[in-house]
């Protein structure tokens, strides 16, 4: 084979070496004045509506796409409205349109500019020149961007009531390649100081601008939550949502201040999470079929929402077991929200939020250390009040139905007024006590019923203002550990290690009390108590506001044949409802014998307040 010469070769070399270098040209960013090139950005935008303009100079490279880089842009509507200012642009233009003569956007990569969505509708969403620039976007034809990168971008916005809000830094990118008739985005953003992740894939931005029904795959994610839909969606005049959902929001309270938005009995859910298939609308959702996650508890049912005029959400919720501790939890945070800087207020406005009707029912549940079984209860929030019932739950053995009503007083929306009124029957307070972590110190089914009204600003003034009246009596019961013949006997002592021992016993055939609240003060003035050795009676009053009780119970004897009545016993009680003082009295002698006195630990457990069940008194 012929060896070629150096002086054959060089021609060629020259022509590579030329070329090399005009590729390397090609390649290299160059500057140019900005109204040279701006023309081909401009004709582009123009396509969809849009002015551009921009200031000094700007880079031009020709490979491997023909690509222009401004410096301090603006994009504006056709009617001048402002949508991206400042910052860097720089767009890519497709080549085969450039051969044909035209400029055609083939991707648009924005850099620490302002973006400016504009008046956002009730729904959240941008109206006015963005929303007509994507109607626009999804029904070009072939022709449309198919990347658009957003960087270090700035949101702004204005709500429906016109005021502004400013986001942190925007970073997204948005993809629809020219063969694909799916779009794909997924980005990052600072709202109200919060930042948030988003995704969506799968979106056929034609068929949502012709009014088609378009798949869906999105995510959003932030500190307190997520959520995830899969699905189907479609605008137009019957915009709708459908499909598949799930909301975790690990902190309900804040997510909804994040998203400006409110639900009844909001502050005292601190987490919520949804599951199921939906329909929704602009008007509202609805979840057939949906599993609640509240706190530790899994229900299942029904839940429809209304977004038309003041919100409300309809739930019809059943569990096998129901944890309540979370929602006690959060009902005693929000009351000791204010406590150490004054008062804690009871003001409805925090809780009605929205309206509510929602049905409850569980075969068990735990409220502390008591068990409740077989539970049908209702809250009903509308305007300015909230109902609670107890249609129907068993507490150790009794049947028990209540009712409460809170509402904002007329005058003041930061006074509550309050109802509550109920009913037991069978109540074993033997196995109540014993729940709580007391001693079972008396036993015997019980009922009773209370009906008892109040107001006030904050707790301590409703609990100083309770009126009303309660009744509760027992048929056929006793009182473990403690014989009142042998009381009587000892002229109102105790034989040494009496209680210790706990080896007394006093039946009864009926014993009963009646109580009339005024000014938070509940007056006795109806107690006694009938066996077949012993009467008693009672008199006092006990005071919610001090947490005192004072009483005065007369011990008599009960005459057996014609024999005449034996002295009795006086007994003063006093003292704070854990840790009260007894003092005996011969009725004949008007002597004062101290029976059990000194500090609340010398007092009988059974007439102490059991530890576990201080958090639960008023």
């Amino acid at each position: 084979m012929k060896r070629r010469s150096a002086r054959e070769l060089a021609p060629a070399l020259c022509l590579a070496v030329i070329a090399a270098a005009g590729i390397v040209a090609a390649c290299m960013p160059w500057s140019v004045p900005a109204a040279r090139v701006t023309g081909f950005a401009t004709r582009a935008f123009s396509d969809y509506g849009l002015a551009f303009s921009a200031e000094g100079a700007a880079e031009l490279t020709l490979l491997p796409l023909p690509r222009i880089g401004f410096a301090r842009t603006r994009i504006a509507a056709a009617d001048g409205t402002s949508l991206a200012e400042g910052g860097r642009l720089t767009v890519e233009l497709a080549p085969t349109a450039l051969l044909s003569g035209r400029a055609e956007l083939a991707s648009v990569v924005l850099d620490g500019a302002r973006i400016d969505l504009g008046r956002l509708d009730g729904d959240g969403l941008p109206g006015g020149p963005l929303r007509g620039l994507a109607e626009r976007f999804a029904g070009s034809g072939s022709s449309h961007p198919r990347r658009v990168s957003l960087t270090r971008c700035t949101v702004t916005a204005t709500d429906a009531e016109g005021s502004s809000e400013r986001g942190g830094e925007v970073e997204a990118m948005l993809s629809w390649p020219l063969w694909s008739a799916s779009l794909d985005a997924a980005g990052s953003l600072i709202w109200h100081g919060a930042r948030t992740r988003f995704a969506f894939a799968g979106l056929r931005p034609r068929d949502l601008a012709e009014g088609r029904t378009s798949p869906v795959s999105a995510m959003l994610a932030w500190p307190e939550g997520t959520l995830s839909v899969e699905g189907s969606a479609r605008l137009g005049a019957e915009a709708a949502l459908s499909g598949h959902g799930r909301l975790d929001a690990r902190d309900l309270p804040r997510t909804l201040a994040w998203i400006g938005a409110d639900m009844a009995l909001s502050p005292i859910v601190r987490s919520l999470s949804l599951d199921g298939a939906f329909e929704g609308s602009a008007t509202g959702i609805m979840i057939p079929r949906v599993r609640v996650g509240i706190g530790n508890s899994s229900l299942e049912g029904a839940v429809s929402a209304s977004f038309e005029g003041r919100p409300a959400v309809q739930a019809t919720l059943a569990a096998e077991d129901l944890d309540l501790g979370p929602l006690l939890g959060g009902l005693v945070r929000l009351l000791d929200a204010e406590q150490g800087a004054g008062p804690r207020p009871v003001a409805l406005k925090p809780l009605t939020g929205s309206d509510l009707d929602l049905r409850l029912s569980a075969g068990s549940s735990r409220i502390g250390p008591v068990r409740v079984e077989d539970i049908a209860a209702s809250v009903l929030v509308r305007g300015e009040s909230v109902e609670a019932s107890l249609s129907r739950a068993r507490v150790s053995g009794s049947t028990v139905k209540a009712r409460l009503a809170l509402t904002a007083a007329a005058e003041d929306a930061d006074e509550t007024e309050l109802r509550a009124q109920g009913t037991f029957d069978g109540l074993d307070i033997g196995a109540l006590l014993a729940e709580i972590g007391g001693e079972r110190w008396v036993v015997g089914a019980t009922q009773g019923q209370f009906a008892l009204e109040s107001s006030g600003r904050d707790v301590a003034a409703l609990t100083a203002h309770v009126a009303g009246r309660a009744a509760f009596a027992m048929e056929g019961g006793a009182i473990a550990g403690l014989d009142l013949s042998d009381v009587i006997h000892r002229n109102g002592a105790l034989a040494p290690g009496a209680l210790a021992r706990r080896n007394g016993r006093t039946t009864f055939e009926r014993a009963a009390v009646s109580l009339k609240f005024a000014n938070g003060v509940g007056e006795i003035g109806d107690g006694f108590l009938r066996s077949g050795s012993v009467n008693a009676a009672i008199r006092g009053n006990l005071s919610l506001p001090e947490r005192r009780f004072t009483a005065r119970v007369t011990l008599q004897p009960r005459a057996v044949g014609g024999e005449a009545p034996r002295r009795g016993t006086l007994f003063d009680i006093s003292g704070p409802w854990d840790g009260v003082s007894v003092k005996a009295t011969r009725l004949d002698q008007g002597e004062t014998d101290p029976v059990l006195q000194g500090p609340p630990a010398t007092s009988p457990a059974a007439l102490r307040l059991p530890a576990s069940a201080r958090a639960y008194a008023p």
